[in-house]
C-alpha cells in the first residue's frame, strides 16, 4: 500500500466536543515499541540551516499528484510537497497541519474545520477552503482515475463557510471521517479544468509543503529545494535529493562510497556488513517492526487459483519460519493477515495453516490436481500441468528470496514455479494495475486504522484498483461496510476479527511476514530519533552542523 500518513485510531469519533489541535506532541507510549538504534551522537549545538540529504529509492515515482498514484515512491516524495488539514504525529495520533482547529459534532456526523491563514502555494497564491473543496470534488468525480475515492464518497455534503473554513456532513457516523482530511490538498487555481492524465503538474507539481520540486531527471534523480515560505517555518535542510537506484546492492555500494546519506538496509547488510569502528562513527542504524507486510498474492481469475482448496493447500505447503530465516535472517515476524502483529486489530486467535506438505497434496488431489503421468508435476483432469509464474519487482532482495523459497517448497508438492522480476514502474503499470499476472510477491504498508476497504472490498476489484487480485466475498464486503460505520473500538475489533477469519479461510493472499525496518543514516544528521511512526516524522527538524555541510542554497 502506498506510503502515506498512517490512519487513525478507532475511538477518535468518540470525542464529540471541541477537538482543538495540540500545541505540543503527545508523550510517547510507555510500552516498548520494539525500536532500537545505535546510541545517539553527542549534542552538536544549536540547529542551523543548510546542507543536503541524498536518499535512495528503488522505484521512480509514477505521478506527483497524490490521488493518482498508488506506489510508495510517489507518495514519499509527495509528502514533502503537499499539506493536508490534519496529519499524524510521532505517536501516530492525529494533529492539525493546515487546519488551525476542528470540531466533531452531532454524534460524529458533522465536522467543522478552520484553516490557518497565510499558507501559500509555492507560486505565491494563498491556500484557502476553496482548494479543499476542489480536492473533495475531484476525488468524488467518477472521471478522476484514483483508487482512494471511497472515503470522500462517504461525505453527504461539503460546504465552504468562509475563506478559511468548511464543514463536512455525513449521513451517519463514519469511522474514517477524520482520516479523510489527512489527505493532500490540491491547488484549484492550477488543476481546475486540467486533464489529470496528461497535465504537466504530474511531473511539475506545485504544493504548499516544506519542499518544492526543482528538477526530475527520469531514471536518475529528483531534486527538491527548501520552501523558505513554508508556513510552519523553514526546514533546516536546504535540499533533498532522491536518487533512483534499482537494487539494494548498488545502493549499498553508493552508501559506502558516500554517494547517498540514507537507505533501508537488507538484513544481511544490517547484521554483517555495517559493523566496525568506521560504520559506528559515520553512521547510525535503526531497527523497528515496520508498518508493512509482504505477501504472495494470487490472481483469482486464473484457473490455477479459483478453487479455495488450492489456495489452502498452498498455505500448508509453505513454511513461513523458513522464509523469515532465509529471506530476512530472522529480522521479521510471520503473519496471517493485513494488520501489524502486536496492534489491537490483529486477531491473535487465528491459528496459521500448519506446514504440512502431505495435507497440501491431499487438498490438491481433492481439487483435481494429481501427478497423472509420473513426471513429478501435478496436472488437472485435462492434463494441464500446475506451472505458473511469480512476479516481483527488481531490486528487492527480500522478495526475490521469499519467492525462491516458495518456489522450492511448492516444487516439493508437485507445483512448478518460475520467478520473474520486473522494473518497478513497469511492474505496477503493465502487470499489477492491469491484472496481468499469475501470482506476485509484493507488500503493503499497514495503517493504524483497520479499514482496508480499498484493498479488499469487491467493488474495488477494477482495473487500476487496489484489489487487483480480484477478491470478492459478499460476507467480507458487508463486514468492511459495517466497520466503516462503527465508531466504538470494541465493536470494530469484533467486526475486523470476523473479517480476518474470512480472509484467512479464503486465502486470496498467502500472508508471509512483517519485516523489521532497518534504516541507516549518516551521523551528520542531528535530532533524529525513533518513535512509533519511525524516524522521519520530524524530518523538517533534522539539521546538519555547519562544518559538516557540503551544500548550501544561496540566501
Amino acid at each position: 500500500m502506498r506510503s502515506v500518513r498512517a490512519t487513525i485510531y478507532g475511538l477518535i469519533l468518540l470525542v464529540l466536543v471541541l477537538a482543538g489541535c495540540k500545541s505540543e506532541p503527545a508523550p510517547a507510549p510507555k510500552a516498548d515499541s520494539g525500536a532500537k538504534a545505535q546510541s545517539a551522537p553527542a549534542p552538536a549545538g544549536e540547529p542551523v540551516p543548510g546542507g543536503r540529504i541524498v536518499m535512495a529509492t528503488i522505484g521512480e515515482p509514477s505521478n506527483l499528484i497524490p490521488p493518482l498514484a498508488s506506489d510508495s515512491a510517489s507518495h514519499e516524495v509527495a509528502d514533502l510537497l503537499y499539506v493536508s488539514p490534519l496529519r499524524y504525529d510521532k505517536d501516530i495520533q492525529l494533529e492539525c497541519m493546515a487546519a488551525e482547529r476542528y470540531e466533531v459534532l452531532d454524534g460524529g456526523k458533522l465536522l467543522k474545520f478552520w484553516l490557518k491563514p497565510g499558507i501559500r502555494w509555492t507560486d505565491g497564491v494563498e491556500l484557502t477552503a476553496e482548494d479543499v473543496e476542489f480536492t473533495y470534488k475531484l476525488m468524488v468525480d467518477p472521471k478522476t482515475p484514483t483508487a482512494y475515492a471511497e472515503d470522500y464518497k462517504a461525505v453527504a455534503s461539503f460546504t465552504v463557510t468562509g475563506k478559511y473554513s468548511f464543514e463536512v456532513r455525513y449521513a451517519e457516523p463514519f469511522a474514517r471521517s477524520l482520516v479523510t482530511w489527512a489527505g493532500s490538498i490540491l491547488p484549484k487555481h492550477l488543476l481546475e479544468g486540467q486533464d489529470l492524465m496528461n497535465t504537466k503538474y504530474a511531473r511539475e507539481p506545485v504544493g504548499a509543503g516544506p519542499y518544492r520540486l526543482v528538477s526530475w531527471e527520469p531514471g536518475r534523480r529528483l531534486v527538491l529545494d527548501v520552501n523558505t515560505d513554508y508556513f510552519e517555518g523553514r526546514p533546516y535542510i536546504d535540499q533533498v535529493v532522491y536518487r533512483i537506484i534499482p537494487d539494494t546492492a548498488t545502493m549499498f555500494l553508493e552508501l559506502k562510497a558516500g554517494g547517498i546519506d540514507m537507505m533501508g538496509l537488507t538484513p544481511q547488510q544490517y547484521l554483517y556488513q555495517t559493523k566496525g569502528p568506521a560504520f559506528d562513527a559515520d553512521w547510525r542504524k535503526f531497527k523497528y517492526l515496520s508498518f508493512a507486510y509482504t505477501y504472495l498474492g494470487y490472481n483469482l481469475k486464473s484457473p490455477f487459483f479459483a478453487d479455495v482448496r488450492v489456495r489452502q493447500a498452498l498455505a500448508h505447503a509453505v513454511n513461513k519460519d523458513d522464509i523469515v530465516k532465509g529471506a530476512l535472517l530472522g529480522l521479521g515476524l510471520p503473519t496471517i493477515g493485513p494488520y501489524k502483529p502486536g496492534t489491537w486489530m490483529y486477531d491473535t486467535d487465528i491459528k496459521d495453516y500448519a506446514f504440512d506438505p502431505a495435507l497440501a497434496k491431499s487438498l490438491l488431489a481433492e481439487a483435481g490436481w494429481q501427478d497423472r503421468n509420473g513426471d513429478g508435476v501435478l496436472e488437472d483432469p485435462s492434463g494441464r500441468p500446475f506451472r505458473f509464474t511469480i512476479l516481483t519487482n527488481q531490486g528487492n532482495d527480500q522478495r526475490v528470496k521469499a519467492a525462491t523459497i516458495i518456489q522450492s517448497q511448492f516444487a516439493a508438492i508437485g507445483v512448478m514455479v518460475e520467478i520473474r522480476t520486473v522494473e518497478w514502474a513497469s511492474f505496477i503499470k503493465e502487470f499489477v494495475d492491469k491484472g496481468n499476472f499469475d501470482a506476485l510477491v509484493l507488500g503493503w504498508t499497514i495503517s493504524q486504522d483497520p479499514d482496508v476497504y480499498d484493498v479488499w472490498h469487491g467493488s474495488r476489484a477494477v482495473p487500476g484498483g487496489l484489489n487487483f487480485v480480484g477478491y470478492k466475498n459478499p460476507e467480507a464486503d458487508a463486514l468492511l461496510e459495517r466497520g466503516r460505520r462503527t465508531v466504538d473500538q470494541a465493536e470494530r475489533k469484533k467486526i475486523y476479527d470476523a473479517f480476518q477469519e474470512i480472509l484467512h479461510k479464503d486465502q486470496p493472499y498467502l500472508f508471509l511476514f512483517a519485516p523489521y525496518a532497518l534504516p541507516i543514516l549518516s551521523s551528520r544528521f542531528q535530532d533524529v530519533a525513533v518513535a512509533p511512526a519511525g524516524i522521519t516524522y520530524n524530518f523538517t527538524k533534522w539539521w546538519i552542523p555547519r562544518d559538516k555541510q557540503t551544500f548550501r542554497l544561496a540566501p
